[in-house]
């Protein structure tokens, strides 16, 4: 068994960077979060950390464990809140050393706002391998596309509509293209029923994902409140930021007429694409 250790700090840069990132003030559950195995139950840990919120960890690492990577706390491997190994293919090495970074660089006391990938793989090995769950997601999410945000436009201002036409009408023509189906669009607040071959295309083309893109395709749907934008990203039609671009089309064109708003607009923006980021990383394949 190979281990690789990181020592403090680890990946100084990244680290570095996040530190600077506005926080988002969302409160957050901790037994949505990672726990250390033991020799007693995964509900341990949790309740330990959920007690202090204190780092009591020394040593972050990963081992090769198989066929897999394993992120490490002094030697002993995360566990998913469902009691599960937190394991990850080996192609996965990149969603490894990040969520090895985020453990490495909880300081005193621990920030479960900032563990995204932790809580995303978790959600992932959780959630996604039964049918019934992945089922149940799949039918949430596409409730999404009855309000999709690019598929409401205005006609003014000006603004508003050249960033529509920029982000949103290449989106459309290439979901329409891409899976030969039809959607619906308006310029009023109701917004007509999409075909119903369209719904079954995309909730078939979910049933292909993995977990892993399952996870993410939930993440970035609740995220950018948009199911198409959410596709894109999935099907890697787009990218983090341009994903994040599209979802704040109408909020871009607000700063862009009135400025923004201090600690509103800002955390909003790193927060986003926080969110985003991590669903694209654990898609990624190396």
């Amino acid at each position: 068994m190979q281990a690789i250790r990181f020592a403090r700090p680890l990946l100084p840069a990244l680290a570095a960077s996040w530190r600077r990132a506005p926080i988002s003030r969302q409160p957050f559950l901790l037994r949505t979060q990672a726990t250390v195995a033991d020799s007693g139950p995964a509900v341990t840990a949790t309740n330990r950390a959920e007690a202090t919120l204190k780092r009591f960890w020394k040593t972050v690492g990963i081992e090769e464990r198989e066929d897999a990577f394993a992120v490490t706390l002094d030697k002993r491997p995360l566990r998913t809140p469902g009691g599960k190994p937190l394991l990850l293919p080996r192609n996965k090495r990149l969603v490894a050393t990040l969520i090895a970074s985020e453990w490495e660089n909880q300081e005193s006391l621990l920030k479960p706002h900032t563990l995204p990938m932790t809580s995303l793989v978790s959600r992932a090995i959780d959630a996604f391998v039964d049918e019934q769950t992945r089922s149940e997601v799949r039918a949430q999410l596409l409730k999404y596309l009855e309000t999709d945000t690019i598929c409401f436009h205005s006609n003014e201002p000006e603004v508003l509509v050249t960033l529509q036409a920029e982000h949103w009408k290449p989106l459309l023509e290439w979901v329409q293209s891409t899976y030969n189906v039809e959607t619906s669009t308006t310029d009023s607040f109701l917004l007509a029923p999409h075909p119903e071959e369209t719904l079954k295309k995309l909730d078939e083309v979910m049933n292909g994902f993995d977990l892993w893109q399952m996870a993410a395709m939930e993440r970035a749907t609740y995220t950018s409140k948009s199911f198409l934008i959410a596709l894109a990203l999935v099907t890697r039609r787009i990218t983090a930021e341009q994903a994040a671009l599209a979802s704040h089309v109408e909020v871009n064109s607000q700063i862009e007429r009135w400025g923004e708003v201090e600690d509103s607009h800002d955390v909003d923006y790193h927060d986003v694409r926080k969110q985003l980021g991590s669903a694209a990383c654990l898609l990624s394949n190396l």
